[in-house]
């Protein structure tokens, strides 16, 4: 299996209605097109303080093995610092957009089980950074396959959009995983 269809049978496992859709209908949605680098290594985080860096940590229990570890000191604005995969390829507008992450709170804020993502987002790549569209998350200790959906509002060029999970909501460590962003084409 090719690393494109690897990722797109991951997000695959995502949406439920897919389940519950006709032979034909998972058919042709069994290889969306994959817009982004899902490897945790190819992701820009942003706004650590001190210039800070995430911490790549190894583990099995993750899709490919493998993530990125972000301390955050919570305080100021929820995007203040956030994990950034550019877009490597445009979108029409109608076109259904899936993010699909997996997640974990390594250490979550004080008198809490549970860390929460601002918003897993698409969103312009270059200010004014405008959301396309997303949705707030909340992460539990073990690892989980997370998502959002929603459709582009207008044609958009290659590089004009990134996703994005904005994660200074406490004094936390998260743990992000691999990240693909699907695009179902015209799909309702």
């Amino acid at each position: 299996m090719t690393k494109r269809l690897a990722l797109a049978a991951m997000a695959l496992t995502i949406p439920a209605a897919l389940a519950f859709a006709p032979l034909a209908a998972q058919t042709a949605a069994a290889e969306p097109e994959v817009l982004n680098n899902a490897n945790p290594d190819s992701f820009q985080v942003y706004g650590l303080p001190g210039g800070a860096k995430p911490t790549p940590i190894k583990d099995a229990k993750v899709q490919f093995g493998k993530a990125i570890r972000v301390e955050t000191p919570g305080g100021g604005n929820v995007w203040s610092i956030g994990v950034n995969s550019p877009l490597q390829a445009g979108a029409k507008k109608g076109d259904k957009i899936v993010i699909a992450f997996y997640a974990r709170v390594e250490k979550p804020a004080d008198g809490t089980t549970t860390a929460t993502i601002a918003s897993a987002q698409i969103q312009l790549a270059a200010a004014p950074y405008t959301r396309v569209f997303g949705n707030p998350v909340t992460v539990g200790p073990e690892w989980k396959l997370y998502t959002a959906a929603g459709h582009a509002d207008r044609d958009y060029a290659k590089g004009e959009l990134a996703a994005a999970l904005h994660i200074n909501t406490a004094k936390q460590t998260l743990d992000i995983g691999a990240m693909a962003v699907l695009n179902y084409g015209q799909k309702p």
